[in-house]
């Protein structure tokens, strides 16, 4: 999968003229060096047509501080600023030109539409979910891990669908946060807004042998799993709590 996948980034990267990435090769890709920010923005744009915008960065002789105005802001560098939300895009010549321009850009997934959706949850509590999922056999989607937290990408839903699914619930976990239409998500190899860096925990897979469509579960069912993973804490607590 990686290979062709690296294949098909070299050919974007052919078309457009676009020279090959000085810290990794695509040719190399599966051979475990980590991509660069185009390769990943230019994969998930043109090979998986999803819609992806650069985060707004860092800054500061440090780089630990935001480059948005808000001196405070809680998720540095690791939103949309300039372009906005709205201009996220799968258009590969306008991947390559905010890159070019920017190379140390975080990427960003806008999530919903019929790009996928996700539902993240405390990374402690997230590994011991999908242990429990996995033994269960349960097929989940791809997994983006950060130093805090997991996010699950599924199928696109709607905001109506959602709420129907969550008040149909006796109770959902506050840890859990779904990212779907209007919503946002960082993807590898993004530096995380927390320190350290985001990396694939699962990496997209299809959805059939040679298939090119991507497997993402369906949202009732991960939803449904991690509800019950989240039961029979001690004190009567969720263990997606923490």
């Amino acid at each position: 999968m990686r290979e062709i996948l690296g294949r098909r980034l070299q050919r974007l990267r052919d078309r457009l003229k676009f020279p090959r990435a000085a810290s990794r090769p695509v040719s190399e890709a599966g051979a475990g060096v980590a991509p660069s920010l185009l390769d990943a923005a230019l994969t998930c744009a043109a090979v998986r047509h999803w819609p992806v915008l650069p985060g707004v960065g860092r800054a500061g002789a440090d780089s630990r501080r935001c480059a948005c105005p808000d001196p405070d802001c809680v998720v540095p560098g690791a939103h949309p600023f300039d372009p906005g939300l709205l201009a996220a895009t799968t258009d590969a010549r306008m991947v390559a030109w905010w890159w070019g321009r920017r190379p140390t850009a975080p990427v960003l997934l806008a999530t919903g539409g019929a790009a996928p959706c996700a539902v993240s949850l405390p990374a402690k509590a997230a590994a011991r979910a999908v242990v429990r999922l996995d033994a269960q056999g349960m097929r989940l989607g791809p997994i983006v891990a950060t130093p805090t937290r997991w996010s699950l990408l599924i199928a696109p839903y709607s905001l109506e669908r959602l709420g129907e699914l969550l008040y149909a619930k006796d109770h959902v976990p506050s840890s859990l946060r779904f990212h779907g239409e209007g919503g946002y998500l960082l993807l590898p190899p993004s530096p995380a807004s927390c320190g350290g860096q985001v990396r694939w925990e699962r990496e997209p897979e299809p959805r059939w042998g040679g298939s090119e469509e991507l497997w993402l579960p369906e949202v009732e069912a991960v939803v449904h799993a991690l509800v019950e993973a989240s039961s029979s804490a001690p004190g009567g607590g969720s263990r997606l709590a923490y």
